[in-house]
């Protein structure tokens, strides 16, 4: 008789080991704290705009800022920027963003303290999103391509000490990964491992690796895949994290506090980035919040082991089973009445599981279970305490409440959605209930289903996919992002994608029903999918074009009431 194998999951809060990277003056990884860092929005071209913009981030507190260098011409100038910020006293090490353009790549490794070239179309030629039948030979001959493209920027890393981030994204993957894994979280790891590979190849560590999606479930669940593949080819390398397109205001922070909040409290993650539709500088206080909440998980009661069978999904979990599970998730002081809980069966994950109680709960499994913590590192407990419910095949439906009196705003929207945001993501919670004291419940209930929203478990409004720009956007993105919203946030359950450019355009936003990118300086292109529908209309008319294309495919409603 074959035993059935099992496999023991450890929710304490500990960093994943990585090699220690050295960018400029500021480590990555090893056992250095968790690095902040911002991008550019102004030209590469622009050397007084960019250094008072990098200077402006710095003092924001971002210790890396990276600037987009699409050609030689804009690499070669990085070595003024910098020139200048020295001279100035500014410190902060700089990262060259190169998309399809080795040579740039080549020009900036000199002149800056880490590049960043995305495995999609650094050595393959961009994606035209065309199925590719690529035979055994046909593959191998460019993975071989890979190397001869590579190694001589390595070569010129190695000389300057310069690092590289090898920048995975979801939708920028190369027609030849695309032909063998398809879009997907396995084909965007390989994608970087083919690159990792020849780093080992030729003794160069100073890589740190990053894997985005504008999707949260997406991205969460490559980062957890690429960390055990790297493990089982003994690459240590730090990582990146960024919710890519994640858009500004609130949803743009709930989106980054839930997928990154939920990797850092893995012990996943090194450096972040949170990416918005808004001024750089603005997107370090938010970093600053996440990091500072995966601190407070370091203290608090141990987290007891639980044991679960081999087919537990590690990576992309699925919904605990349980008598709410036809349902959406429920939001108290929404879909339920907190009153009505009153006879409901209210516990502390910290307080744990014992046997009498998990035959209590099979032997009534109707009966509602409230579950709380009081504890810092609440989140560990919960999932813990909820894991063991799966587990144990316990289907009583379970309603997370956690209570965040005394926060600010902007602490208890990142307390919530690293907290709910990660359970949510681990298939748990058939309710939400937030609490705080002096908070509206309209202005928690918002709370509550924009994190849903973000884990894409409860569609309630429009989803915007929008770039934070960078030196290459083709046109005002914060002030466009705001007139589309105004014409189409009312249509839910859509999804629209508002891109700066061509490189983070058509790729990036595979995700969205529409897409409104950057073609040409004031010139628009339009897309259904991946579909490029209209080109080069005058970005004036643009947002009426784009109403148009929604119209005509059916997907328009009238607003019933005033847009938000």
């Amino acid at each position: 008789m074959t035993e059935s194998k099992s496999k023991t999951l450890d929710f304490n809060y500990r960093r994943r080991a990585t090699w220690p990277v050295k960018v400029g003056n500021v480590t990555i990884g090893g056992d250095n704290p968790v690095r902040l860092q911002s991008m550019t929005s102004t030209s590469t071209m622009d050397t007084d705009g960019s250094v008072a913009q990098i200077k402006r981030i710095a003092d924001a507190g971002a210790e890396i800022v990276r600037l987009t260098a699409q050609g030689v011409r804009e690499a070669e100038n990085l070595a003024e920027i910098s020139a200048r910020l020295r001279a100035d006293g500014c410190s902060v090490p700089l990262v060259a963003d190169i998309h399809f353009n080795p040579r740039a790549a080549f020009a900036a490794a000199s002149r800056v303290e880490k590049v960043r070239i995305n495995p999609g179309n650094f050595v393959d030629p961009g994606r035209v999103f065309k199925k590719i039948d690529y035979t055994d030979e046909e593959y191998s001959a460019e993975i071989e391509k890979i190397e001869e493209g590579l190694v001589p920027l390595l070569d010129i890393c190695r000389e300057h000490s310069t690092a590289l981030r090898i920048g995975v994204n979801h939708g920028s993957l190369s027609d030849r990964i695309m032909s063998r894994y398809g879009d997907t979280p396995a084909g965007m790891v390989e994608s970087a491992l083919e690159f990792l590979r020849v780093c080992l190849r030729h003794d160069f560590r100073d890589v740190v690796i990053s894997i985005k999606a504008s999707n949260v479930c997406v991205m969460v669940e490559t980062v957890r895949r690429l960390v055990d593949a790297m493990a089982r080819e003994d690459m240590h390398f730090p990582l990146h994290l960024g919710v890519t397109e994640a858009g500004d205001a609130e949803d743009g922070r709930i989106k980054s506090a839930v997928g990154i909040g939920s990797l850092l409290a893995e012990g996943i993650g090194d450096t972040i980035r949170v990416s918005l539709s808004e001024e750089p500088e603005c997107e370090i206080e938010p970093a600053t919040g996440i990091v500072k909440f995966i601190a407070s998980l370091s203290s608090g009661p141990e987290v007891a082991a639980v044991t679960v069978g081999e087919d537990y999904d590690s990576y992309k979990p699925s919904r605990r089973k349980s008598r709410w599970t036809d349902r959406l998730p429920q939001v108290v002081g929404l879909d339920i009445d907190p009153d009505s809980l009153s006879g409901a069966l209210a516990l502390k994950a910290e307080d744990g599981i014992a046997p009498e109680l998990i035959e209590e709960l099979k032997a009534d499994s109707d009966r509602v279970v409230v579950l709380g913590s009081e504890v810092s590192n609440a989140l560990g407990h919960l999932r813990a305490f909820l894991t063991v419910l799966k587990s144990e095949g316990v289907e009583n439906p379970v309603i997370v409440c956690r209570d965040y009196t005394g926060l600010s705003e902007q602490e208890r929207t990142i307390a919530a959605s690293v907290e709910f945001g990660s359970l949510l993501l681990a298939g748990f919670a058939d309710g939400v209930w937030i609490k705080a004291s002096g908070e509206s419940r309209e202005r928690l209930t918002a709370l509550a289903l924009n994190i849903l929203q973000a884990t894409r478990l409860r569609i309630s409004k429009t989803e915007f996919i929008s770039c934070p720009g960078c030196g290459r956007t083709l046109y005002d993105l914060q002030s466009t992002l705001r007139e589309i919203k105004a014409a189409t946030s009312h249509l839910k359950g859509l999804k629209i994608g508002v891109m700066g450019c061509i490189v983070n355009g058509p790729g990036e936003m595979a995700d969205a029903d529409y897409g409104y990118v950057g073609a040409a300086a004031g010139k628009i292109s339009l897309y259904k999918g991946k579909e490029c529908i209209e080109k080069n209309i005058p970005a004036e008319e643009a947002i009426s074009h784009l109403v148009s294309l929604i119209k005509a495919n059916g997907d328009w409603v009238e607003p019933s009431g005033p847009v938000r």
